[in-house]
């Protein structure tokens, strides 16, 4: 079969990475729901299980920086954790302070997912994919994905990005 130049997803293994089996960290981040009532971490726990890979931890903590670090840090800290995702506060109220966690934690900031992932969530939202500051940041050599709150938006970013992409962005990152 000849390879549509117009289609986004890969083909080949070189370019998807291996099939091994990573092992995720998903940190919900609300100050309006409790993990019995997160259906957007859910939603991220289920791809992430149903692609294969091993969720390691989940938890939700409140929208603070203090908060997120206090979490987040000790998980990546674990070999067994390669990817790690937030889920919320990524956007411009002055209570979205999940990208402000990851900076203050010394994430840099990789170029192309928030601008892909706002690109795609255009076509589905219109205008308001603006306002998302949903982004890939590197935090001790591991790639964490913050995602918006929305359902939608969830799905989106893992199914469309994140695990066609995951395995070989922890292989690049390993070398």
């Amino acid at each position: 079969m000849t390879p549509n130049p117009s289609d986004p997803t890969p083909t080949s293994r070189h370019h998807l990475g291996g099939s091994r089996s990573l092992g995720f960290a998903i940190l919900s981040v609300s100050d309006t729901h409790t993990e019995a009532d997160d259906p957007s971490g859910h939603l991220v726990r289920d791809l992430v299980a149903a692609a294969g890979h091993t969720v390691r931890h989940y938890a939700l903590v409140a929208n603070s920086i203090a908060d997120t670090r206090e979490r987040l840090e000790p998980w990546l800290g674990e070999v067994g954790v390669e990817v790690g995702v937030t889920v919320g506060g990524t956007g411009v109220s002055s209570r979205d302070l999940t990208v402000n966690a990851l900076e203050a934690m010394g994430g840099r900031r990789i170029d192309g997912f928030g601008e892909i992932y706002r690109s795609l969530s255009y076509g589905e939202v219109g205008p308001l994919a603006l306002f998302s500051r949903a982004g890939l940041y590197i935090l001790q050599g591991k790639p964490v994905f913050a995602l918006p709150g929305s359902e939608r938006g969830v799905r989106l970013a893992t199914e469309r990005l994140i695990l066609p992409a995951c395995i070989h962005l922890v292989e690049e990152l390993e070398r």
